[in-house]
């Protein structure tokens, strides 16, 4: 097992004495070692840290991992000085989140030459000292409900604090097994705003789960303790614009309360990074998103605090963000002495750049395949996650189609088998019921919410990998699991063997879908059956797949109406159950894609999809009777059964008309249909793998 591989010739797991399960603590560990030609820093922790050797960047992690589990990383270190400073800064978060799991920090780390190990964590503090950050200030609100906390800094203060070492339970480590980042960096393309600010009390003020609801169930700062609220103090900030146009990025000088908007040019993930230079004390607020509203930031559109704060003293202040975030437009503000700002960059966090090119001559198809590679990349780094900004998580269901992208451009399922390798670890998941897994892990979910049908897609996926990569190891491992879940699912099915009144968040799609997901969901019941049938194909389950053609059958009698569609739900009543009416163009395309209906048994009905329904049914008008789809999951549904039905001009057709508009935008290709919500969302990436399908994804020439 990947468990017993040994790691650590000597560094033990530390924290600071008494505080592994004290919020946002952050610590620095700073080791000094000589030159020498080859050396490498194996370390992992919880829950995340930053490397710098000789004070320039060198990485982030850990890759993430199940509970009770650390992935380690391996890097080589250029040590060409007589004296080398190796400095791990380590986020202690010790909080629910999405991201990450609640568990007690801890920081284990060696470096190992040629002639030995030369620094390793330990109780002492020998090696590795440590001291506590003090000019990142703890006592901050959460950046959303899905992420723990905001970035507020005061170097105007004492930044360390000495602290001693406690070492903490051992740990049970795992390899990284997927990609090392490379960390580009990319600088800011122009101003492309100047102006000046005031400062006012607002009648409201930003008023989120995240700040109103800190408790048992979401960890956090209350908000009578914190230091400051980010973003109350930035919607205090009253700009006037008085200069637009399209100015050099490279040095803006910021006099008295004044601000400086700065445009990437695309949607981008990573770290920000700027160069800070004043005569005297300045505060600045940083605010940032992925679009323009009108001519402003709305920094909590995303139900997100996209807010940084600092004090920074006189002189030369040389700024990177712990955390990495998503934009492409970015407001300085400058309240104070005024100040040059410099350099101002994103250092990329995310999958290494691809070597790939599209076969065709379609600028329109160009843009949208150059968007869902920076999509791909900036939601693919140790996991795939759902979206880079707002959560950051490892989100079931999205994976699917994620997984797919991964193996076209890579010709690997290592970032994939990382994430269903972390659903198999655990041997419980704390707050949910028996047999149910996460909606999205690792992470911890106090609420006690799940999706029951993201749980299904789960043993999907991992039919897709068996086929993908033939790893008969790890479908073995899963077989508990997988069975666990069908046990669980058991308690729900009725007396047509149908699920019946599942719990918690039944979720189909955003869309009218999701209001129909009660007493019987027929889409639900397809995708189950689909289950079914996949783990009767990877375990030999015969009588699995019996179950499964019978609830096919049962669907296509009871949910199949005399107007052509299947209805999407059924109500108990008296003891019977009775059709809601209703019908949504999602359900459709459940039917077909769980291979429940195929254009043969329905004829009529594939084709009415395939022609009348689409991104300009609204216009048309046509079948309005049938609720319309939004992007996930029913348009990429209908989108993979036009592709796998040979439908190649109707799917090119689709890709444009359905993601140009973004691509053009953003850069990347988003949540839903508008950008009302994340406009960087892994799972849009899936194009490419339409694209692969139709032989249009070449190797770029060098």
């Amino acid at each position: 097992m990947c468990s017993e591989m040994k790691f650590f010739q000597k560094a033990r797991p530390v924290w600071a004495k008494g505080r592994e399960t004290e919020l946002n603590v952050t610590l620095v560990f700073r080791a000094v070692c000589p030159r020498r030609s080859k050396a490498k820093l194996a370390v992992t922790g919880c829950a995340y840290y930053n490397i710098y050797v000789n004070g320039a960047f060198l990485a982030v992690g850990p890759a993430r991992a199940a509970h009770g589990y650390r992935r380690v990383d391996v890097l080589p270190l250029k040590l060409d000085r007589e004296q080398n400073e190796i400095r791990i800064i380590v986020m202690g978060y010790a909080c629910n989140s999405f991201y990450h799991t609640d568990e007690p920090s801890f920081l284990t780390a060696e470096i190992v030459a040629e002639d030995g190990v030369l620094a390793y964590t330990e109780q002492a503090g020998k090696y590795f000292r440590p001291f506590e950050w003090m000019g990142k200030i703890r006592k901050v609100q959460r950046y959303s409900f899905q992420r723990p906390f905001v970035e507020v800094y005061d170097f105007t203060r004492a930044q360390e604090n000495a602290v001693d070492l406690a070492e903490t339970e051992e740990k049970r480590y795992l390899p990284r097994n997927v990609f090392y980042g490379e960390y580009e960096t990319e600088c800011a393309k122009q101003v492309i705003q100047k102006g000046s600010f005031a400062v006012s009390e607002k009648e409201r003020y930003y008023e989120d789960r995240s700040i109103a609801d800190i408790g048992p169930q979401l960890k956090g700062f209350p908000r009578e303790e914190l230091a400051v609220l980010s973003t109350t103090e930035a919607q205090k900030l009253d700009p006037v614009i008085l200069e637009r146009g399209s100015f050099p990025a490279e040095e803006t000088v910021l006099g008295k309360d004044a601000f400086a908007t700065f445009d990437m040019g695309n949607n981008l993930t990573g770290l920000i990074g700027f160069a800070l230079e004043s005569a005297g004390e300045c505060e600045i607020c940083v605010v940032f998103d992925e679009i323009l509203q009108g001519e402003e930031i709305h920094f909590t559109r995303l139900t997100a605090a996209n807010v940084i704060l600092l004090k920074t003293k006189a002189g030369r202040t040389e700024f990177l963000s712990v955390e990495p975030y998503t934009f492409r437009y970015l407001r300085v503000y400058c309240k104070g002495a005024g100040c040059v700002l410099r350099n101002l960059h994103i250092r990329r966090i995310g999958a290494p750049a691809v070597n790939k090119s599209l076969d065709s001559d379609n600028p329109k198809l160009q843009a949208i395949f150059d968007a869902a590679i920076e999509t791909y990349r900036q939601n693919t780094f140790d996991l795939f996650m759902d979206c880079p900004s707002r959560e950051r998580a490892g989100w079931l269901c999205d994976s699917f189609f994620t997984a797919r992208v991964e193996r076209v451009l890579t010709g690997k399922s290592e970032v994939e088998r990382n994430f269903i390798e972390n659903y198999i670890l655990p041997e419980h998941f704390r707050c949910l019921p028996e047999g149910m897994l996460p909606m999205c892990y690792p992470a911890d979910h106090y609420d006690g919410v799940f999706i029951p049908n993201w749980a299904m897609w789960f043993v999907l996926e991992l039919g897709e990998y068996a086929e993908r990569t033939s790893d008969r190891e790890l479908v073995a491992r899963a077989r508990e699991r997988v069975y666990a879940l069908l046990s669980y699912f058991r308690r729900f099915e009725n007396e047509f063997g149908l699920l019946e009144k599942l719990e918690s968040w039944v979720f189909l799609e955003w869309s009218k879908s999701n209001d129909l997901v009660q007493d019987v969901s027929f889409p639900s019941n397809m995708l189950y059956a689909k289950m079914k049938l996949v783990m009767s194909e990877l375990y030999g389950d015969a009588a699995l797949a019996e179950e499964a053609q019978r609830m096919q059958a049962v669907i296509r009698d009871l949910s199949y109406t005399a107007d052509g569609f299947f209805c999407d739900n059924a109500y108990r009543r008296d003891g019977r159950l009775v059709l809601s009416g209703e019908y949504t163009e999602s359900c459709q395309y459940y039917a077909f894609h769980t291979g429940t209906a195929t254009p043969a048994l329905y004829p009529e009905l594939w084709q009415r999809l395939v022609h009348d329904f689409g991104r300009d049914r609204r216009e048309t008008k046509k079948w309005e009777n049938v609720h319309y789809a939004n992007a996930f999951i029913g348009n990429y549904l209908r989108m993979d059964l036009l592709a796998a039905y040979g439908g190649r001009e109707e799917v090119l057709k689709n890709i444009e008309d359905y993601f140009y508009y973004m691509a053009e935008k953003t850069g990347t290709l988003w949540e839903n249909d508008g950008d009302y919500a994340s406009c960087n969302h892994g799972f849009a990436s899936h194009v490419l793998y339409w694209f692969d399908r139709f032989g249009m994804i070449k190797d770029r020439q060098k």
